[in-house]
């Protein structure tokens, strides 16, 4: 992922949310924030799966299931109940950053985003 100025990698997990995101790439967004969270829109809907949840360990990456998004926390959010990352409401988590997920501080509303495959 190329989030404005910051590369992530991330190593997915098998569940049929990492599949459909594989299967959609490549695509671009724009960068969303909200407390200490990116998201950004994605070309997909997808269901809950059942371990979908609202709070997050650091370099979880989950596809909120609201905004059809990608959300990556690298800390609190305004729903947060102290520093714990949590999503406003319930994502399925599907794949994990390789890289430290708190470069994403540096990124600012409109930055421009990229998924591709990596081998």
């Amino acid at each position: 992922m190329q989030i404005g100025d910051v590369a992530l990698r991330a190593r997915l997990l098998e569940t049929p949310t990492a599949a459909a995101i594989w299967a959609a790439l490549p695509f671009e967004a724009a960068a969303s924030t909200w407390g200490d969270e990116v998201y950004f829109a994605t070309p997909l809907e997808l269901e809950g799966e059942a371990d979908a949840r609202t709070v997050l360990e650091l370099g979880e990456i989950a596809f909120w299931l609201a905004g059809n998004c990608i959300a990556i926390c690298f800390g609190p959010t305004p729903v947060s109940h102290g520093e714990e990352p949590r999503l406003a409401s319930p994502g399925n988590v599907w794949a994990h950053s390789l890289d430290d997920v708190g470069l994403l501080a540096a990124v600012s509303d409109g930055d421009p985003i990229r998924l591709e495959a990596m081998e």
